[in-house]
């Protein structure tokens, strides 16, 4: 899906080695990573099995609903496409730029937007889901990075 706006991302110079996105992880976005590894001992308790996608953990949960990430943990969908996985572990690398200001930044802009589109009557008006900057940004992003994940 092509976006209208430009999905900043490599062109900005950004590409975290497996070490940066950790250590980015763990301290600059230490509010996200710490609500997703709270939500993923949770997950796992309850017998949901982790997978690896990319650099991130990612469980699947319930059906038709999207995803959402936290951190270096993100949850989607059961059958989730590609798309969809690579797209929340873009939110990932985003946490590792926005760090503290991600809540306000990205997190709480895209849910809002999620929700209304899910309510929204008329469907004929939405716009595509990555027409937003942070929206394209992160499927720009996390596509870039799991598809030269080898490279890191």
């Amino acid at each position: 899906m092509q976006s209208v706006y430009p999905a900043p991302s490599s062109e900005f110079g950004f590409r975290p080695t497996k070490a940066q996105f950790y250590l980015l992880s763990l301290t600059w976005g230490l509010f996200e990573t710490a609500v997703g590894a709270c939500l993923a001992a949770g997950l796992i308790i309850t017998g949901h099995k982790p997978e690896k996608w990319g650099l991130c953990c990612a469980f699947e949960v319930g059906e038709d609903w999207g995803g959402f990430s936290m951190g270096p943990f993100f949850v989607t969908q059961r059958g989730a496409s590609a798309y969809l996985k690579n797209h929340e572990h873009g939110h990932a690398l985003q946490n590792c730029i926005f760090g503290p200001l991600m809540p306000f930044i990205i997190n709480g802009p895209s849910t809002c937007r999620y929700w209304y589109r899910r309510t929204v009557k008329s469907k004929k008006m939405r716009k595509p889901y990555d027409s937003v900057w942070f929206e394209a940004d992160a499927t720009k992003r996390g596509t870039e990075y799991v598809k030269n994940l080898e490279n890191v």
